[in-house]
């Protein structure tokens, strides 16, 4: 995993469809921190995520990852290989099996981290051989825990990762997201619940 040592967000200010959803934002994030996004529905906390993975482009200001290296990474396309992201949409291939999903994801990645390892962690060894079709919406959220494992990305930007999972769930999920941050990672986490962690907070108001 690339070391990461600090995300800022400077001045900046989104618009969508003609209608501005936030202006002047300002946050720094170090490494081993964790972030909450939160703020009422059409905040702009989606879109904030997405700006930062490098998915939406900004109306103005300024992205920055800074490189424990040195240098700054601030064009949308790098930041994005830096990004392990769970949004709304899970991107599980409904016609693959868990197992096959994970394998996928871990391809696409690169990752060079055991696939069995990381489904046993969130839970899924035991129904690795079923197709992602029939998994519950908790158990597909429980895969996209296992993709952001998988990038091996050293900021993960999670929005509302806490949803559909039951109480275990969201144990995992914040232990997971602990442990990310623990080993030098950087996660900013849109959310309407408490997290459990030790977590600075962004709050996003009417523009």
């Amino acid at each position: 995993m690339a070391i990461l040592s600090l995300v800022e967000v400077e001045n900046l200010t989104c618009e969508r469809a003609g209608r501005r959803v936030f202006r002047n934002l300002n946050f720094a994030v170090a490494s081993g921190q964790v972030m909450t996004l939160e703020g009422a529905n059409g905040a702009g906390k989606s879109s904030a995520l997405r700006i930062i993975a490098g998915l939406l482009p900004q109306a103005s200001g300024d992205v920055r990852l800074k490189m424990a290296a040195g240098y700054a990474v601030s064009d949308g396309d790098e930041r994005a290989r830096l990004t392990g992201w769970m949004g709304h949409t899970d991107g599980v291939k409904a016609q693959l099996t868990v197992e096959e999903n994970a394998l996928f994801f871990a391809a696409l990645y690169g990752a060079r981290i055991n696939v069995a390892g990381v489904l046993d962690h969130v839970g899924l060894k035991r129904i690795a051989g079923i197709p992602s079709q029939y998994l519950s919406a908790g158990q597909r959220r429980r895969l996209g825990l296992a993709r952001l494992i998988l990038s091996n990305r050293p900021l993960w930007l999670l929005d509302e990762p806490l949803s559909s999972l039951d109480a275990a769930g969201r144990r995992l999920a914040a232990e997971l997201i602990g442990e990310h941050c623990d080993d030098g990672g950087i996660a900013i986490v849109a959310t309407h619940e408490t997290l459990g962690l030790d977590a600075a907070r962004f709050f996003l108001g009417p523009q």
